[in-house]
């Protein structure tokens, strides 16, 4: 497999055991007890994944997810939190800064293996084609911008393509309306988060049945799912 998933845990029994499944499942592992430490490393590799705990003793989880995602060159790694923290609202900030998944503390360290393997998959079939399929009928053409659901073209505006791409880029990750506003327009966004669910709502009556797998997650956000 030889793809390298970053570590970052203050908690050596953690680190170790995380460390141990991933490198059973035939990743190449670099841990790391703080973020200074895997900051100077990233200077070094880019790792295909990184498995961040938000509470560490030299930094904020959050912080450090804020700033990846932020520089061009570190943006597009994939990040799974590991917290401790179970409330709602840090998993929504966690989202929203743009980490792609959580697993909350005490966790299972082959489910954890299990959501490394489908976001690193997931992202190998979207750099293989351009275009991405969902379900039987629904294809999305990312070099043409164009959709089709059972072979007939659906025309889209530009918003509600871009907001089809964003959610079937992660197929089952949670968007909050703010980072899909985010995805958007970025740090031009004007406009009310609710204008997200207008676009969503054309979104889904132009594609028919298949709009059926755009999932509204109350109080948070959208995902797509099949």
């Amino acid at each position: 497999m030889n793809q390298t998933v970053a570590v970052i845990d203050d908690e050596p029994d953690i680190l170790e055991l995380v460390s141990i499944h991933l490198k059973k499942s035939g990743f190449k592992v670099k841990g790391f007890l703080n973020a200074d430490s895997f900051l100077k490393f990233l200077n070094k590799q880019i790792p295909e994944l990184v498995v961040l705990d938000l509470m560490l003793p030299d930094a904020d989880g959050l912080d450090i997810c804020k700033h990846l995602k932020k520089e061009d060159k570190f943006s597009s790694i994939p990040i799974i939190m590991l917290t401790a923290k179970a409330e709602e609202t840090d998993k929504i900030l966690g989202l929203e800064l743009g980490a792609d998944d959580y697993v909350t503390k005490p966790f299972s360290p082959r489910e954890l293996v299990a959501r490394v393997k489908a976001i690193l998959r997931r992202d190998r079939q979207i750099q293989k084609s351009k275009k991405i399929k969902i379900g039987k009928s629904l294809i999305i053409d990312l070099e043409k911008y164009e959709v089709f659901v059972s072979n007939r073209k659906v025309n889209l505006t530009v918003t509600e393509f871009r907001i089809l791409q964003c959610l079937a880029e992660k197929k089952g990750i949670v968007f909050t309306r703010d980072r899909i506003l985010d995805y958007l327009w970025g740090e031009e966004k004007a406009v009310l988060d609710r204008t997200v669910d207008v676009h969503i709502k054309h979104l889904r009556e132009k594609l028919g049945k298949p709009g059926e797998l755009i999932k509204n997650i109350r109080g948070i956000g959208y995902k797509l799912e099949e």
